[in-house]
This record gives C-alpha cells, sequence and structure tokens, in this order.
C-alpha cells in the first residue's frame, strides 16, 4: 500500500508540474495576401497548449504593437506567450488564441489620403482571414483587442469605433492625440509623425481636420454617445513617468463626463517593456473575465 501510494504520489506531482508549465506554441512572421494593402502582411500567432491536441474553439485576442516595432515585439520584448502559458496554467484566464499583425508605423487607421487602409485591412480582411483559418470563436463576447504605445491607440480607435466587434480592450500606454496636444506640436515634431497621418502641417485650428476628428478617442465617443459602449469592457493603463501621461489622463476625465464606464490605472513607471510586461497578465485577464459566463 505504500509503494502504492508513493507511487500515486509521484504521478500527480508530475501531472501537476507537467499542467503548471504546459507551453503554447508561437508561429512567427507567417504572412497574408492583403488585396487593400496591395502587399503581404505579416502576423505572428500564439495558440494554447492544447490547440493541436483538440477539437475546440477559442476566443481570440488582438495584440497590437508600437510605433517602430513589428508582429514579433510583444513576443521577443514582452514575453507574451510565457505569460499567457503561466496565467492559463494558473487558471487566470481561459485558454486563448494571441494574434499579432504588423502594423508598420501606420498607427492601425486609414491615412488622410488614403495611401495607406490599415483600418479597412484590419476590420475587412485581417480579421476574417485569421477567424476563418484558425479555431476561433469568431463574435464579439469571445474577442478582446489590446495594445501599446502605438497599439495602444490602434486598440482605441478599433475598439471604440467598433463596439459590436470587441468584448473589451486594453490600452497601454496610448499614443493618443488629444487638441492640446495636436495644437502644441511644432512643425518639426508634426513632420516626424503626424504628417503622414492626418496631412501636411497647418496652423492653428486648421489642423483639426475632419479626417483627424475621425480618429481620435475623444471625437468618436463623443458622437457615439455612450449607451454603445454598455457591452465594451475598457481598461487604460499608463505609467506615472511615462511622456503620455496627460493625454492619457485627458482621455479619463473626458470619458468619466461622458458617462462611458472604464478602468484608469496609473502604475509605477515610464514608456517601456518593463512596464508592459509587468501590466499584460492584468490586462489578459481583464479581457479574459470578458470571455467567462457569469
Amino acid at each position: 500500500m505504500k509503494k502504492l501510494f508513493l507511487f500515486s504520489f509521484f504521478i500527480s506531482i508530475s501531472f501537476f508540474t507537467f499542467s503548471q508549465y504546459s507551453r503554447g506554441t508561437v508561429k512567427e512572421s507567417l504572412t497574408m495576401d492583403s488585396k487593400i494593402l496591395g502587399k503581404q502582411v505579416k502576423y505572428t500567432i500564439y495558440l494554447p497548449f492544447d490547440y493541436e491536441t483538440s477539437s475546440r474553439y477559442y476566443p481570440v485576442t488582438y495584440l497590437l504593437h508600437g510605433y517602430s516595432d513589428n508582429d514579433m515585439g510583444w513576443m521577443q520584448f514582452g514575453e507574451a506567450n510565457l505569460i499567457a502559458d503561466e496565467c492559463i496554467a494558473n487558471h487566470e484566464i481561459p485558454p486563448m488564441i494571441l494574434v499579432m499583425p504588423d502594423g508598420g508605423v501606420s498607427f492601425y487607421i486609414n491615412n488622410f489620403d488614403n495611401s495607406v487602409r490599415y483600418e479597412d485591412f484590419f476590420i475587412q480582411e485581417f480579421m476574417p482571414f485569421i477567424e476563418k483559418t484558425y479555431r476561433i470563436r469568431a463574435e464579439k463576447r469571445f474577442r478582446g483587442i489590446a495594445g501599446l504605445s502605438m497599439g495602444g491607440f490602434g486598440t482605441l480607435n478599433f475598439a471604440l469605433k467598433y463596439p459590436e466587434k470587441f468584448a473589451a480592450c486594453v490600452a497601454f500606454s496610448a499614443a493618443i492625440f488629444s487638441e492640446e496636444s495636436l495644437m502644441a506640436t511644432d512643425e518639426k515634431g508634426w513632420g516626424w509623425i503626424l504628417g503622414s497621418l492626418y496631412g501636411p502641417y497647418k496652423e492653428g485650428e486648421a489642423r483639426l481636420t475632419e479626417h483627424y476628428r475621425k480618429n481620435n478617442p475623444f471625437d468618436i465617443t463623443t458622437a457615439k454617445g455612450k449607451e454603445v459602449y454598455n457591452n465594451l469592457r475598457i481598461m487604460m493603463d499608463c505609467g506615472d513617468d511615462d511622456f503620455l501621461t496627460d493625454d492619457n489622463c485627458r482621455l479619463h476625465i473626458h470619458l468619466d463626463k461622458l458617462g462611458i464606464k472604464h478602468e484608469f490605472r496609473m502604475r509605477d513607471g515610464a514608456h517601456n517593456w518593463t512596464y508592459w510586461r509587468s501590466g499584460l497578465p492584468a490586462g489578459l485577464k481583464f479581457i479574459g473575465d470578458s470571455f467567462h459566463q457569469f
């Protein structure tokens, strides 16, 4: 009996250890053909540990990278796969697929002259392609989106424009351009990023174009009103030493005034991967909670 007990004990320990460290599969720099962008677009995907051995369908979270990064950033620097593995093993999040597209420096929008239609690509081509290619529960209640910096802006842009498509969104250190920031940008700063998005440099309020207003979370939410966001869970997370803190605080106050429910977190930290890695577990849990039935 003692030997049988020891054998059972060691089997239990081995199973527990295996379940704790079961690893998902990461496939980097896969490609899909985009007619809208007229080129191949790369993406990286994380498949949970039991994807290859089951026939089940999974919820999905789209992870958007920051400016000058690519589809591999969240894996290479953010360790998103290791974080997801641990959270799944500890039953903090349900098994989910993570999808990371290469957004270039598009800010995930259609630019001012439609020469780069990244938003159209993402909504009309990329999401349908991913959700047909992989075993994904392709409906709002099982779809989340998150991103950092430029990807935080893209996250808010997609979720606030298309609340019917996403259950939850998490924006880390979102690169938001409030009117105050836009008006304070000099010609050099405009040419660095904003010109490719919003058009040639202009003085004064002339820069507050219709295109700008259609592509920033302040005007999007004002135009839509609070009711359309009743079934969208929104989380914003920005460090207290981040150069984007002011505009993230402005958006938090703006959403409060509109009565749009959201979570706003400010932790100790700056605009770097240390901050984003430490925030991702809570971000995935926030999204994962949306996939549960209470």
